[in-house]
């Protein structure tokens, strides 16, 4: 989507800034022209932040729903636009959305999934023990990175509710603090601590209960 003139012409549109202008000073210059009716302008924000969406999203979903999932988390913000109160947080802001967007898509996925038990391998199943039994970032990270072991771990996850989900690869994927997953997410910072406890928990068990097939 490109800015066009009164003609139906595109025009590659820029906001005049002024000299020592910051990009959050950038941001706002363009929010406000939105707002003021100037609705085309808002694809200049999109073209700046889609890369930025899409590595949120690359953590959280397959790659192939990426593209259309960062497509709802733009139409989200065009439309909850007159809500943001610090415009000049419009990044900060932007990530919020993209991470609760990809929630809901696996609270989508999860209603209407049919999941079987498929059994891991003795050897798959060590690795999430020795993730668990970590449960640090690093661990976590370690294993993400790893083509073969993001099978085990991508097993491991689909058998969480999509809150647990979500959780566990805030805070441990991503590293972030229980305060800095809750704002992302718009929960407390209790609620985050609980439902980390018990995915954690859950995974415990489930490898339990693969040892025991």
């Amino acid at each position: 989507m490109h800015p066009t003139d009164a003609h139906g012409v595109e025009r590659d549109w820029k906001p005049k800034l002024m000299s020592g202008q910051t990009a959050q000073e950038n941001d706002v210059v363009v929010i406000n022209r939105v707002l003021a009716g100037e609705v085309n302008d808002f694809s200049y924000l999109l073209e700046k932040y889609k890369g930025y969406v899409f590595s949120i999203l690359q953590k959280h979903l397959p790659t192939h729903q990426v593209e259309d999932v960062a497509q709802d988390v733009f139409i989200r913000a065009y439309r909850s636009l007159p809500t943001l109160k610090k415009k000049s947080g419009f990044k900060n802001w932007l990530s919020s959305i993209a991470v609760k967007t990809a929630y809901d898509f696996w609270r989508r996925q999860y209603r209407n999934r049919e999941v079987p038990m498929s059994t891991l391998s003795t050897e798959n199943s060590h690795w999430i023990e020795n993730i668990m039994a970590d449960a640090s970032s690093r661990s976590f990270q370690a294993v993400n990175d790893r083509k073969d072991a993001r099978e085990v771990l991508d097993w491991a996850l689909s058998r969480l509710s999509a809150k647990e989900r979500m959780v566990i690869q805030l805070t441990y994927l991503e590293g972030l603090s229980g305060e800095e997953a809750a704002k992302r997410l718009g929960w407390s910072k209790t609620n985050v601590k609980v439902s980390s406890f018990r995915a954690r928990k859950k995974l415990r068990k489930l490898l339990e209960e693969q040892a025991e097939a």
